[in-house]
């Protein structure tokens, strides 16, 4: 392939009719010619031009093997029309040029067209904002949290001997305010170009889409509002294809099964089928990608080295459509898509195959520009047929993009706890990226015995402090400290008498005095003797 790969970015078709006239002009073989009696120099014939600039274009990576000859006979004519060829006698302004050898030549002044100036930074059009969490209300209720004390007994306290206990700053319960279908709808915009952007690989939108003119109520319509086979349900029928339409398409894709009205059938039949379908598509006012995205659909085309990704961001651009032109898209697709693989379908065309005639025929009523000049031909005919190559994945809903809007919307209507001084969402707010000082592995483990021993020293102090726990569940607990953590425990008590100071010994009870009774003799109980008599 020849050529250098134009990629995403604004102003892409101008920049890729600049690149065709360069090599056009720069590699077109001239010669001397004859013509009425009189010799022309640096000149070629119609016929000449023809056959280069489709051998050019058909080598160059950002067209490919697709274009036909008479799509280089359109283009020559563009270029006379626009001056960047002349005839011999110095006329141009016309497409008066055909497959002939009358001669021509190139003009001394330079043809490329000027890039348009960026749009200042201060009147850009930016992405609108997602709603984040600052947008919320207090909770009418308490201004603190109640927070039920921490009792720890013998069980819990070993699993959590590693964990310091302090204080909990307060807090407060806050949540958003209901979030309407208007707040969905701007979500799913600001958050569908955002992803578009990152597919690209771009920094910003601007010169390839104007964010102003999208609704975001077709895409939200265009992603739930669709039946079991992923096809758009219109709401307002009066936008659908004609039912004549309906059925001619069904018939054409079903062939030779799809005729459900039983009219008789003729030879040529399903030609006239298809010149019912292709005559209302061509009579469509605007194309069925609409003219506003003309220039974010050609930027796609170069991603085609990276299908994948390409394949990605037609599924995005293709949400911003309103909903019958996505209908009416997707239905033309599945139609193109099943008449080429139809075998039992007969021939539309004697001159030319099944799929160039679908290409050719429907190329301009899906993608075209509202100058209609440049290189819209040969674009249409790329982006449609990478289209029909990849019409099951295309006018899918992206699954990246569903979940991560679904997680963001779940993210905004759940309640959160906001402690003072923290923002609930400083993840947004938060740098991109955040760095640390590498450290050694010895200071690593320093640092986490230090914060270890930290905690467990802090944990013990909190035993020794606590008024309200009793003497003997304090010398419980600190039995078990010391079985646990014998070390820190030699270091706070030193020696028995250290300890003895921390723990008060209980005042012995004193006993009372036995008094001794003496039984008197009439007291004691009578005794009885038995005789036993033989």
């Amino acid at each position: 392939m020849d050529g250098n790969m134009i990629g995403p970015g604004p102003y892409r078709a101008t920049k890729l009719w600049n690149e065709t006239v360069k090599l056009f002009r720069g590699g077109m073989p001239l010669r001397r010619h004859w013509a009425h009696f009189r010799c022309y120099d640096n000149s070629f014939t119609g016929s000449e031009g023809i056959d280069y600039l489709h051998e050019l274009l058909k080598r160059n990576q950002n067209f490919g093997p697709e274009v036909t000859r008479y799509q280089s006979l359109q283009l020559l004519r563009k270029f006379l029309k626009n001056h960047v060829i002349e005839d011999v006698k110095g006329r141009f302004g016309n497409e008066d040029f055909d497959d002939n050898g009358r001669l021509y030549r190139f003009p001394p002044q330079s043809p490329l067209k000027p890039l348009p100036q960026r749009v200042p930074l201060s009147q850009r059009n930016f992405i609108p904002p997602i709603p984040r969490w600052d947008d919320c209300e207090v909770t009418q209720g308490p201004e603190k949290i109640p927070m039920k004390p921490l009792v720890l007994n013998s069980e819990s306290w070993n699993k959590r001997h590693s964990i310091a206990i302090g204080e909990v700053p307060e807090c407060k319960l806050i949540r958003r305010k209901d979030i309407t279908p208007k707040h969905v709808d701007q979500i799913w915009k600001s958050m569908t170009l955002t992803h578009l952007q990152s597919v690209l690989g771009l920094q910003s939108l601007d010169g390839v889409l104007d964010a102003k003119l999208l609704s975001p109520k077709h895409i939200v319509h265009n992603v739930f509002s669709v039946n079991k086979q992923g096809i758009v349900i219109l709401k307002n029928k009066s936008e659908d294809l004609p039912h004549w339409v309906l059925s001619a398409m069904k018939c054409l894709a079903n062939w030779p099964n799809g005729n459900d009205s039983k009219q008789p059938m003729y030879p040529g039949f399903e030609r006239d089928v298809f010149r019912t379908v292709a005559e209302h598509f061509q009579r469509l006012k605007e194309p069925l990608l609409t003219l506003h995205l003309y220039e974010i659909f050609v930027s796609i085309l170069g991603l085609l080295p990276r299908e994948q990704i390409a394949v990605e961001a037609l599924q995005v651009c293709c949400l911003l459509l309103p909903p019958a032109n996505r209908r009416k898209l997707q239905l033309l697709m599945r139609l193109m898509a099943k008449a080429c693989h139809n075998h039992a379908l007969p021939p539309l065309n004697d001159a030319i195959g099944t799929r160039t005639l679908m290409v050719q025929t429907f190329s301009r009523c899906i993608l075209c520009s509202a100058d209609e000049v440049d290189l819209d031909e040969l674009l249409a005919t790329k982006l449609v047929n990478v289209m029909l190559d990849n019409h099951e994945n295309v006018l899918k809903v992206p699954a990246e993009l569903h979940k991560s809007v679904e997680e963001h919307l779940s993210h905004l209507r759940r309640a959160q706890i906001k402690y003072a001084g923290a923002d609930t969402d400083s993840a947004v707010n938060s740098p991109p990226h955040a760095y640390c000082r590498q450290i050694s592995r010895e200071e690593f483990e320093e640092q986490r015995v230090t914060a270890s021993q930290r905690a467990v020293v802090e944990l013990l102090e909190g035993i020794i402090q606590d008024k309200l726990m009793s003497v003997k569940d304090k010398k419980k607990k600190l039995k078990q400290f010391q079985r646990s953590y014998p070390d820190i425990y030699r270091k706070r008590f030193p020696t028995p008498e250290s300890e003895a100071a921390v723990l008060p010994e209980r005042p012995q009870r004193l006993k009372p005095q036995l008094m001794l009774l003496t039984l008197k003799k009439p007291l004691q109980p009578f005794q009885r003797s038995w005789s036993f008599r033989a």
